[in-house]
């Protein structure tokens, strides 16, 4: 398999919200249709950040006149992008699979790992990418093990508190070695106390440890 992976920024029902309100997403996009010069986008997301930044968002995007048939669950939503110009995913073909859910930063850039099973149906998407999107660069380009290819798994279900202990461990270097912080900190930084703090890791980790097992099989 050849696979590339891409960081754009353009105008984008998501990015452009995860700049404005500073918080990260991981989206997957489905099949991509046109009906009458009109794109319709499917796509499901997950906003991760603090509470009233993910909740800022989502307020924010049911104002969008481009999203339609909006779903929310948590910090979860589906919708369809509905454009009259092309987006990204317009360009992306039958011969080609997402390999990784996309990741949006705090900065809006989008992170995009296609793959195909020759490199000239990659090449040429990004060719026709490069028409329409100025703002892209491409960090890798290259052929891979079948067995490096990521096929997404459903996440297990975590509560608010034990999301966000996760993710604050993360951000903060609690997984790194050396570590950049500990248990304390990160209570203190969440406004709670060290035992409430581990109870919400330890839990969130029970959860994310057989799936994470499973994807080193």
């Amino acid at each position: 398999m050849w696979v590339t992976r891409l960081k754009i920024k353009h105008d984008c029902i998501i990015g452009t919200r995860c700049e404005k309100f500073r918080v990260i997403d991981i989206g997957i996009s489905f099949n991509i249709f046109q009906q009458k010069g009109i794109t319709y986008s499917p796509q499901i997301h997950t906003i991760h950040g603090d509470y009233k930044s993910t909740q800022k968002f989502l307020r924010d995007i049911k104002k969008d006149k481009r999203v339609k048939n909006l779903e929310i669950e948590g910090n979860s939503f589906f919708c369809i992008e509905v454009r009259k110009e092309k987006v990204p995913s317009t360009f992306k073909t039958e011969k080609l699979i997402f390999v990784k859910p996309v990741f949006v930063d705090k900065q809006g850039f989008e992170y995009w790992e296609v793959a195909s099973w020759r490199k000239s149906i990659v090449v040429e998407f990004i060719k026709n990418l490069e028409k329409d999107i100025k703002n892209i660069k491409i960090l890798k380009i290259q052929q891979t093990k079948l067995t490096d290819v990521y096929f997404p798994h459903i996440a297990p279900k975590l509560t608010q508190a034990q999301k966000r202990a996760v993710e604050f461990a993360f951000e903060h270097g609690y997984y790194e070695w050396p570590k950049r912080t500990d248990l304390g900190k990160l209570a203190n930084l969440m406004r709670i106390s060290v035992p409430t703090f581990r109870e919400h890791l330890k839990r969130a980790e029970q959860k994310l440890m057989p799936f994470l097992m499973e994807s080193v099989k």
